[in-house]
């Protein structure tokens, strides 16, 4: 156990708990709906800064609630190959975790709330399915992640949805350029999931958690890291075809190093081998983000 030798190592233990790498998946959607928006000509900071702010606190919320649940659950143990979790390492009491977690949650029905005066009654209903979502990948009765469905509800909630309701509450209104742009970041947000959950195949499955990894098997799960990989620059290229946006997107090729480098990755190694590109998976989300984003805006600046 670490000593708690004062509030430097207390706030250590808390981002250890908060696992900070993963959240660019949180920003990455938000960048992408706040730059279609401006592109649109509805840029506005406030509803743009709040959302952020809600998904960054649904993120972190997500996380306590995996940390303290699969710790009930028994689905983590000594044998865990992730980054540590602090109720297994005895860092914070279950209590605690879940406080925080209530906490984070608070802070993004917040946001919500200003959202819902900003934007409407609707944001109120997703306010309370995302949140519902972020607390039942592995907690309640019938946890998600544990029955094969958190990539499915990743997807939906930190992709479609994120960038979706971020140009929403600075627009009002949902185009189909933004729903086609929602896609391949949902997928490579989706990607962080099954990177984990690759690294986690074995003792998942030791513990009964059946993710849809376990239930593809390892090949599979490589397989499924791959699509949602290609898939992101695939759609990318459907949306130019379509001519919903400039060759200027492509500038995000500019990731497809990174991103070719981190499906070898996943193809050739195996458990505390893949926490690198865990994280790296999360960069690659956020880069795309912002080449996509810069693609979309570069025309806006130069007509």
């Amino acid at each position: 156990m670490r000593e708690d030798s004062g509030g430097s190592s207390h706030l250590i233990i808390w981002m250890d708990a908060i696992r900070p790498k993963t959240l660019p998946a949180a920003a990455a959607p938000v960048t992408v709906g706040t730059a279609l928006a401006y592109r649109d000509g509805a840029f506005q900071f406030g509803p743009a800064f709040a959302a952020l702010c809600a998904a960054l606190f649904l993120q972190i919320g997500a996380n306590l609630a995996n940390d303290v649940f699969d710790y009930r659950k028994g689905a983590d143990t000594k044998e865990r190959l992730g980054p540590v979790r602090v109720t297994l390492a005895g860092l914070l009491m279950p209590e605690q975790v879940l406080k925080g977690m209530w906490v984070s949650f608070g802070i993004a029905a917040l946001c919500g709330v200003y959202l819902t005066f900003v934007a409407g009654w609707i944001i109120i209903l997703i306010g309370v399915l995302s949140i519902a979502a972020a607390a039942a990948y592995t907690g309640g009765p019938y946890p998600l992640g544990y029955y094969g469905l958190g990539d499915l509800f990743v997807f939906i909630f930190f992709g479609l949805v994120a960038v979706c309701g971020t140009y929403y509450v600075q627009v009002g209104g949902i185009t189909f350029s933004v729903l086609w742009a929602s896609i391949p970041m949902g997928m490579l947000i989706t990607a962080i999931l099954v990177v984990n959950n690759l690294r986690d195949i074995d003792t998942d499955a030791g513990a009964g958690k059946k993710t849809l990894a376990v239930r593809l098997g390892v090949t599979g799960t490589r397989l499924e890291y791959s699509f949602c990989i290609f898939g992101a620059y695939v759609v990318l290229l459907c949306i130019w075809i379509v001519g919903m946006e400039s060759a200027w997107i492509y500038l995000v090729l500019l990731s497809s190093p990174l991103a070719l480098s981190l499906v070898r990755k996943v193809w050739y190694e195996r458990g505390r081998d893949l926490n690198p590109a865990l994280a790296r998976t999360g960069q690659l989300a956020l880069l795309y983000s912002v080449l996509f984003s810069t693609g979309v805006l570069i025309p806006y600046f130069i007509r």
